[in-house]
């Protein structure tokens, strides 16, 4: 398997993202090992807040999220996923797979850095890779927050803007990440920032893996990581610590998608579910402070 690695250099300047890199190198089922990235911040003693990013972003997205977690005492681990930010880019859509996803976060989450007491913050893809380490290791986790995601198995159809996207992204000659993540707030990104989204592929050659996402999500009910999402959401139905909706009032992406999760998570019950208001897909864009504070909120509030 060839692992491509975005130069260091590529990542100097970035606006508001002054924090340390710290790397781990991880197994591949069936590959190369792949070194891996993420952010340490805050307390070493403090409550863990992962902060699981999706497509096609990377922790550059929650920058502005990590410091007003840290300044509550939680410390926040956000990990780039392989394919994206500062993590191995291998060079071939077809070595990305769901359960290679999976095992990549597992195996630096649990196997190298042994975490435990865990509040996941999940959006998009943070969740289909999150929610499932949550059902293979549920005792690691002491609570979560789900934002504009999903766990699909390919049983109801997808939302028609999920299906545009799909197919956008499949098609476009040059995938423009920068863009794509512009595209997917209600704020207005400054140049500088849409260039901190650009900053981990050089060029079309990196993004193999954020081409792949939007195919690998399961759309039919024979889809190859069908059958381990239903197992995954058995799992999720006997769920009963904090389990908290956090979705946008205008991301036509997953608009809806909490009332799976309140359904059928009994952690979610008894618990006031707020709706960011004015954000959009990337709610960590539009509204990191009310973010920030709904998480902080939560974690006090379920010791």
């Amino acid at each position: 398997m060839e692992v491509l690695r975005t130069p260091e250099d590529r990542f100097a300047g970035l606006v508001d993202y002054g924090f340390a890199p710290n790397y781990r190198t991880v197994a591949t089922p069936g590959g190369a090992p792949v070194r891996v990235h993420f952010l340490d911040e805050g307390p070493r003693d403090g409550e863990i807040a992962l902060l699981m990013h999706g497509e096609p972003s990377w922790s550059f997205l929650y920058r502005h999220v990590i410091p007003l977690l840290v300044g509550a005492g939680l410390r926040c681990i956000a990990p780039d996923l392989v394919g994206f930010g500062r993590s191995d880019k291998p060079a071939r859509r077809e070595d990305y797979t769901y359960e290679r996803h999976v095992a990549w976060m597992g195996g630096l989450l649990f196997g190298e850095l042994d975490l435990d007491r865990i509040t996941l913050v999940c959006q998009d893809w943070g969740g289909l890779v999150g929610l499932r380490l949550v059902a293979s290791h549920p005792e690691r986790f002491s609570r979560v927050v789900a934002a504009n995601t999903g766990l699909p198995t390919g049983d109801q159809p997808m939302s028609e803007g999920f299906v545009r996207w799909q197919r956008f992204s499949q098609e476009v000659p040059s995938l423009p990440v920068g863009r794509i993540v512009a595209g997917g707030c209600t704020s207005a990104l400054s140049p500088e920032v849409v260039a901190g989204y650009e900053a981990p592929f050089p060029d079309e050659s990196y993004k193999e893996g954020a081409r792949q996402f939007p195919a690998l999500v399961p759309t039919r009910p024979d889809d190859p990581a069908s059958d381990a999402n239903r197992a995954a959401w058995r799992v999720l139905e006997a769920f009963d610590r904090p389990f908290l909706c956090a979705f946008s009032d205008s991301d036509p992406i997953t608009g809806g998608g909490d009332r799976v999760f309140l359904d059928k998570v009994p952690g979610t019950r008894g618990l006031e579910h707020p709706t960011v208001a004015g954000a959009g897909h990337f709610l960590q864009e539009d509204r990191p402070q009310q973010l920030a504070e709904i998480v902080t909120r939560f974690v006090a509030a379920t010791p």
